[in-house]
This record gives C-alpha cells, sequence and structure tokens, in this order.
C-alpha cells in the first residue's frame, strides 16, 4: 500500500560522492546511519560493507525500498541494514548517530525541526548539495564526480545550532 507521492524524483548518489560521504561523516563500526530518502540502499550498504556500520534507509517509495532490501542481500550485509517504507517526516530517528540526505533545501528546513528534537547532541548530520538555511555547517567539501561537481555539508547536532527552529517558515 503507497503511504503518498514521493516529494522528489529518485536521484541516485554517485559513488564518488558515496564514498566521501562515508568519510566526511567519520563513521565507525559503533555508529547507526540513517538514509532519509534512501533509494536504492547505496549509501547504508556501502557504510556496512566498509565499516561494518548498522543501518536505516527510509524511504516512501516500495519500488525504492525492495531495490534497496536486494541490494542489500547481493551486497551480503542484510544483517546490518534496515529498509523502511515510511514517511521520513513521520518516521523516529532517535537511534541515528549518523544522518545522511539528499533531499531537496524546501525539504531539509521541513525536516529540520524533527533532526533537532529527535537527535541527541553529537550526531553527525551529512547532506549531499543542500545546506539547511541559517544552520552553518562545521564542514563543506566538493567532490568531483564523472559528471560533476557535488557539495557536501556537514553538521553536528549540539553544536552551534540556529535559535529558531524554521517549523513555520518550512511548511
Amino acid at each position: 500500500m503507497p503511504l503518498a507521492k514521493p516529494d522528489i524524483g529518485y536521484i541516485p548518489t554517485p559513488p564518488e560522492v558515496v564514498q566521501a560521504v562515508l568519510t566526511l561523516a567519520r563513521l565507525t563500526q559503533n555508529d547507526v546511519l540513517y538514509d532519509l530518502g534512501c533509494g536504492d540502499g547505496r549509501v547504508v550498504i556501502a557504510a556496512s560493507q566498509e565499516f561494518s556500520t548498522r543501518g536505516v534507509g527510509i524511504d516512501i517509495d516500495s519500488e525504492r525500498i525492495r531495490e534497496a532490501r536486494e541490494n542489500a542481500a547481493s551486497a551480503g550485509v542484510s544483517s546490518l541494514v534496515e529498509f523502511r517504507q515510511e514517511n521520513l517526516f513521520e518516521s523516529d530517528l532517535t537511534q541515528a548517530t549518523v544522518v545522511f540526505l539528499y533531499l531537496l533545501p524546501h525539504l531539509n528546513l521541513k525536516l529540520r525541526p524533527r533532526l533537532f528534537h529527535q537527535l541527541k547532541p553529537g550526531t553527525r548530520v551529512v547532506s549531499h548539495d543542500f545546506n539547511m538555511d541559517d544552520w552553518k555547517p562545521e564542514e563543506i567539501l566538493k567532490v568531483q564526480t564523472t559528471e560533476d561537481e557535488s557539495t557536501l555539508f556537514s553538521w553536528v547536532v549540539g553544536a552551534v545550532m540556529p535559535s529558531t527552529s524554521l517549523g513555520d517558515r518550512a511548511s
């Protein structure tokens, strides 16, 4: 049963960017990586393969979730990863130690209050190509791909955070 129509179409994260995300997030075996809008699961699967990181991929599209589960099985990491067909604006994110986003700017802003409310201090957040308005990133990394250049933004929850929640502006 479909939950809703996705807010954006599926755009796969290039392999060079996946590797840069894993490095920028400073992943360890003790992390739990949540990929919000996970698509085919490539980010959590790569993290599990390289760092034995547990991962949770959330996507509203049932076809992407099916594909992600198949990819995890093929990669031999099904015991480390879980894929959920859910609305990321309603999902429980409290177990995450790292969150990855490849969403449009208005979706990042809509999600931001939920991140501030649910994530523990010290949780790392990495966004592909889009920032979080007045929440200034701790790091910005440019990644050259075969097609173009991508930008990664990185924050730590509990570090310097904006004083407003943007809850009303992002809706």
